[in-house]
């Protein structure tokens, strides 16, 4: 073979060495001259002249169009290629989750039936996994009984003094248990709420108002919406004031400082509320109350302007915004013109005021409060299983004899007392007769209310409140109503304790303007002179040393005088 025929092939002929030197005698065109494979500088010489002569030609048109299309091409390629594999490979994973593991539909069906096996996707192994735990049933609080030996286990009323001189009411004895018991029988879990779990409030800005009555405070609700209401579910959405505004006390009316808002916030346990407006009472402090509910409970007295510029000019008001145990809660734009209706927010909404707060005891502001609130819950609440609690009248039983009592002091216009009497007699409202039982009165004394706050109780105030804001102020015309209703649909029930057990924890006072007019006197001129000394003989019985009336006949005051020298001198001076 002769040496150099094994040379390089030319860019532009699939030749042999001795063709390209055969066609180069002829033909003018230049071509690669052969090269050995023994010469390799000559070799990287030509590779640089082939990119000097692609780098030459690039920049025509023609040439950069046609290279520009070769390496689109190219990636283009490259593309389709990647994509195909990966393609391949989700092929794969697919196969192996058909056919080792369940569909996403046939696990569904695996965990509603409970099944305590099934197979792991990609796994040819069945691995046991323990369904997820049920959840816990909820927990209820269900009463208790007292321990056999406990005074209170068989306390029964005395029968009433027969005191011919006073006819009119009266407290009565009640069995409270000790303050250290009574805390230790606070309820860990809510009562139980009957059909009703979840109760949530309508909040509207624009309101429409309905065939009568009503408030921008209450949303107006239409007739359909109030008895849409008395049809209890399990879950609820309904009208219960503070219909605008953020949340309540924020424009809402009714309006609330934020400082005061967070602090009601704070209050998780028990609450004692109060309110005056118009200053129209004085206010009350309580009495007994032991250290831990000092500590624990919140007192707060629910005031508007006038009545807290009132306090401040008698200097009554502490720098920490306190009059003794109760907080002062300044309220501004005041929903109503009547100071009474603007009393029946806080009265009936303490839940939407107070929304982590367990329990909620009301009290009228001319009451004083004399007796422990952990004892008053646990003798009315949670001794008797009860979730709401409020005293019977002492003397009426009957709405329609509550209107016509109501009608004759002039309570309320009588009109409107009577256009709401005949609504409820349309809706099946009958005077009160024992085939009531056992509900024992159709009639509250309002003043105190003790209530839990779960879903059916806050339902109870809700609807209570509509009917205050729809019709008269006068809660005890609408208080059965309410009650019947709800009875009807859930058998709940409210515990009507006797009046004079009202009487026993909390005294009656007396309103302002009266306690002005029945102020005494101005001393007169000259200056003020104390009392006499009154001088009390030890030996002298109990009867004598009491204070008597003076009385107003010269004979009986004789008498009297005679009668006092005969029981000193003979039957008590000679024990000596």
């Amino acid at each position: 073979m002769i040496p150099g025929s094994l040379g390089l092939r030319s860019s532009g002929s699939y030749g042999s060495l001795q063709q390209i030197q055969n066609n180069s005698l002829s033909s003018p065109v230049q071509t690669t001259p052969p090269l050995s494979s023994r010469k390799t500088p000559k070799m990287l010489k030509e590779k640089e002249r082939l990119f000097h002569w692609i780098f030459k030609f690039a920049p025509r048109k023609k040439v950069g169009m046609l290279l520009l299309c070769i390496v689109s091409a190219a990636v283009f390629s490259w593309v389709l290629f990647v994509a195909k594999g990966e393609d391949a490979r989700e092929s794969i994973s697919e196969n192996i989750s058909i056919q080792s593991g369940p569909t996403l539909s046939m696990e569904k069906d695996i965990s509603e039936r409970s099944s305590l096996v099934f197979e792991v996707r990609g796994s040819t192994n069945a691995t046991p996994v323990a369904p997820p735990p049920p959840p816990l049933p909820p927990v209820y609080f269900n009463g208790y009984t007292l321990p056999p030996g406990n005074p209170c286990e068989g306390f029964t009323l005395p029968p009433p003094p027969a005191d011919k001189k006073r006819t009119g009411p009266r407290p009565c004895p009640v069995c409270y248990l000790p303050i250290e018991d009574a805390i230790a029988l606070m309820p860990k879990a809510p009562s139980f709420s009957p059909v009703l779990k979840k109760l949530a409030y309508i909040h509207e800005e624009s309101l429409t108002k309905s065939e009568f009555g009503g408030s921008d405070f209450g949303g107006y609700p239409s007739l359909g919406q109030r008895n849409d209401s008395y049809d209890i579910t399990e879950s609820m959405s309904m009208h219960c004031g503070f219909v605008r505004g953020v949340k309540p006390g924020r424009q809402t009316g009714f309006d609330i400082d934020d400082s005061d808002l967070f602090e009601m916030e704070t209050c998780g346990g028990v609450v004692v509320a109060s309110a005056i407006f118009g200053a129209f009472d004085l206010i009350r402090q309580p009495k007994n109350i032991s250290e831990y509910s000092k500590q624990n409970i919140c007192f707060h007295m629910f005031v508007d302007e006038e009545t807290y510029n009132f306090l401040r000019n008698s200097s009554e008001i502490g720098s920490n915004n306190k009059v003794g145990l109760w907080r002062i809660i300044v309220v501004h734009n005041l929903p109503y013109s009547d100071p009474r209706r603007n009393g029946k927010v806080p009265k009936l909404l303490l839940h939407r005021l107070f929304p982590n707060s367990r329990y909620s005891l009301w009290v009228d502001a001319k009451l004083e409060l004399v007796v422990d609130p952990v004892q008053i819950l646990e003798r009315f609440l949670w001794r008797k299983n009860a979730s709401f609690a409020i005293s019977r009248h002492y003397r009426r039983f009957d709405v329609f004899e509550e209107a016509e009592a109501n009608k004759a002091a002039g309570k309320y216009d009588n009109a409107s007392i009577d256009f709401q009497i005949e609504f409820y007699k349309k809706e099946g409202l009958t005077p009160y007769s024992s085939a009531k039982l056992p509900i024992t009165s159709d009639v509250p004394e309002g003043c105190v209310i003790i209530r839990e706050h779960i879903p059916i109780s806050n339902l109870f105030t809700c609807l209570w409140f509509n009917e205050v804001d729809r019709f008269t102020s006068r809660d005890q015309i609408s208080f059965s109503t309410v009650r019947d209703k709800i009875w009807s649909k859930t058998n709940y029930t409210i515990n009507m304790f006797l009046d004079c057990e009202r009487r026993n924890f909390v005294i009656q006072g007396y309103h302002r303007d009266l306690l002005e007019r029945w102020s005494p006197p101005p001393p007169p001129p000259g200056g003020v002179y104390p009392p006499p000394v009154t001088i009390i003989n030890e030996n002298t019985p109990p009867d004598v040393n009491r204070i008597s009336k003076v009385p107003t006949k010269r004979g009986k005051e004789r008498r009297s005088k005679r009668h006092r020298k005969v029981i000193i001198g003979s039957r008590y001076g000679s024990t000596n």
